[in-house]
């Protein structure tokens, strides 16, 4: 390196130095940490200088510093994460429950984007999307290259500004272009009806700022059609979570004033907290409580809870929470296991940080992180069986993921032989016509585990899964 070069890289040094430990200082004053070691930082400021003056075209230097924080955070676990100001822009978007894109919600197979379901009168719902379909370019950009959250910053955007969408169409084995504009997208969390006289189901399908007051709009509006329920289904599955409060006041709904819903624990004192039952630790804001206006009859009517593998952090919450109290009873699959907190703390008016920061725990004190919630009675997801749903991810799987903090995790073979089994099925499954493979609506007349649920209400035999497997089946007898 030439003189120039080490002087450059030293100045470089001390500047990144002092201001890193001018936020070392900070965060000692705050949490009472050891200082940052000055020699790591110093290793950093030579990277970023060595950067600047050596690689093979000139790099921004915030891009650099705002990269180089996002990879810092990502490394922790996966759900840490540093926004940039159109991610904190999105993340704010995804919690009210409004957002400007095209109306999909996705997942991700084999490297590709994956329609679950395209969102009741949507742009995409009017394009002809269809659950299966898969994205494997958006606009000129291959899908392969991006990660899932690439993918979703790419597809919204402006409204009336349009996105073009290269689907493959695995019934039909072709690929075709839609063009789509986009335009705001608002989401229903809670749906609900009269199943049939005498007893209802109502789906949350995310737990956002509307949810609370949905919610109440919809247990009212039930009631009003049938004033004598006898047995309520609340439908969690496929719930990724969302919201703290949301979850909290759902509970309540059903639960006695004052117990404990879910407790938290983390290394600050502020992530050491019991919520409980009561409008102080879930009203987000001042005005009338949703939940004064419910029927008193909803605190006590009989009550099942569905769950599955894709019910995760605020849905595991509420199913924790009705389950240690006896509340309800549990069916389905076991949870996906988010049982961590994220804090949102801005970094300035645009960017900011979502850390984990505490660990959920139900109101017995069982932690959920990498565990999930286990149900009472274990239902497969039709008649023929738990076909595909061992497959699915679950949070133990995740690279990275925090452990539960309760004992060491132990990995089951039966899951990974029913894994194997399963991907045969799968193979096989594919070659069946689209409409055989197509699952039921959820709340559909061919819904079976909502048949299994309203079955539990009545006091009729049940169809018990005889293939799922249980992690931790050890603790699980323990408990």
């Amino acid at each position: 390196m030439s003189q120039r070069l080490k002087i450059a890289g030293w100045v470089s040094v001390g500047a990144l130095a002092g201001a890193l430990t001018t936020v070392s200082l900070q965060t000692v004053a705050r949490g009472s940490l050891a200082p940052l070691p000055l020699e790591e930082l110093q290793q950093l400021a030579a990277v970023f200088s060595m950067v600047k003056s050596d690689y093979v075209e000139p790099v921004d230097d915030k891009k650099l510093i705002s990269d180089a924080i996002a990879g810092m955070v990502a490394s922790l676990d996966p759900h840490s994460q540093y926004f940039d100001k159109k991610s904190f822009k999105e993340f704010r978007e995804g919690t009210s429950g409004r957002f400007v894109g095209v109306g999909i919600e996705i997942s991700q197979e084999d490297g590709l984007v994956k329609v679950v379901s395209p969102i009741e009168g949507s742009p995409a719902f009017r394009a002809g999307l269809k659950p299966g379909d898969l994205i494997t370019k958006i606009d000129e950009t291959a899908v392969k290259s991006l990660s899932l959250s690439d993918a979703v910053k790419r597809m919204r955007g402006e409204p009336n500004t349009k996105v073009m969408l290269t689907i493959y169409r695995k019934d039909e084995n072709r690929s075709f272009p839609v063009t789509i504009t986009r335009e705001e997208i608002k989401t229903q969390s809670v749906k609900g009806k009269v199943i049939e006289p005498g007893y209802a189901w109502i789906r949350l399908s995310q737990f956002q700022e509307r949810t609370v007051e949905d919610f109440a709009n919809k247990v009212q509006e039930i009631y009003r059609a049938e004033p004598n329920l006898r047995g309520l289904v609340l439908d969690l599955r496929n719930d990724p979570g969302g919201l703290l409060d949301a979850a909290v006041a759902v509970s309540a709904a059903f639960l006695p004033e004052n117990v404990t819903v879910v407790s938290t624990n983390g290394q600050l004192n502020e992530s050491k907290f019991t919520y409980k039952a009561a409008p102080e630790f879930y009203q987000r804001r001042a005005g009338a409580d949703p939940l004064r206006r419910l029927p008193a009859a909803l605190k006590n009517v009989p009550l099942v809870v569905l769950v599955n593998e894709g019910s995760a952090s605020a849905s595991e919450i509420v199913a924790g929470a009705l389950q240690d109290h006896g509340r309800a009873k549990i069916l389905g699959s076991q949870t996906f296991g988010k049982g961590s907190v994220q804090t949102v703390r801005p970094l300035g008016p645009d960017t900011g940080l979502k850390l984990t920061t505490a660990r959920y725990y139900t109101p017995s004190g069982k932690s959920i992180q990498a565990k999930g919630i286990v149900p009472d009675v274990l239902i497969d997801e039709s008649e023929e069986g738990n076909l595909f749903s061992v497959l699915r991810t679950r949070e133990a799987d995740l690279e990275k993921h925090l452990s539960s903090g309760q004992g060491a995790e132990v990995k089951d073979p039966a899951r990974e032989k029913a894994r194997e089994e399963a991907r045969k099925r799968a193979e096989e499954d594919a070659k069946k016509g689209p409409d055989a493979r197509r699952p039921p609506e959820f709340g559909s007349d061919k819904d079976f585990q909502l048949v299994q649920a309203l079955n539990q209400l009545k006091g009729r035999p049940v169809l018990v899964s005889k293939t799922q497997v249980i992690e931790n089946k050890a603790e699980k007898k323990e408990n």
